[in-house]
């Protein structure tokens, strides 16, 4: 007769410190093949609107993709994960908002 075996998997706790004491972070980078780039929210326009400034130098009309509208807040000056539209380089989709530890995260690792 099989007995049941004990289930080893590694799971790790996503509230972990690290040795130095601070917390992990676990932070989604922008997605190359996919067009993803950085961009700091700068003026709230309504109706699902933001205007972004891109890390590529251009300011953008951002739209909150309908996946975010009610689960994420995003004010001014948020760094955020946009997708510039193919066919109006002067529009974007708004992917990913980063909570203040993981926008830390990204300044000290030089990521922006």
């Amino acid at each position: 007769m099989r007995g049941f075996q004990k289930k080893t998997h590694d799971t790790t706790n996503p509230n972990t410190l690290d040795a130095d004491g601070t917390p992990t972070v676990r932070v989604r980078l922008p997605k190359k093949w996919n067009n993803e780039q950085f961009a700091r929210a700068e003026l709230m326009m309504g109706a699902n609107h933001i205007r972004v400034r891109c890390f590529d130098g251009i300011t953008r009309m951002g739209r909150i993709k309908g996946t975010m509208k009610k689960r994420t807040w995003i004010r001014e000056g948020d760094t955020l994960i946009v997708t510039p539209w193919s066919f109006q380089d002067a529009k974007c989709d708004i992917m990913y908002r980063y909570l203040k530890p993981q926008t830390e995260w990204l300044q000290r690792n030089r990521y922006i």
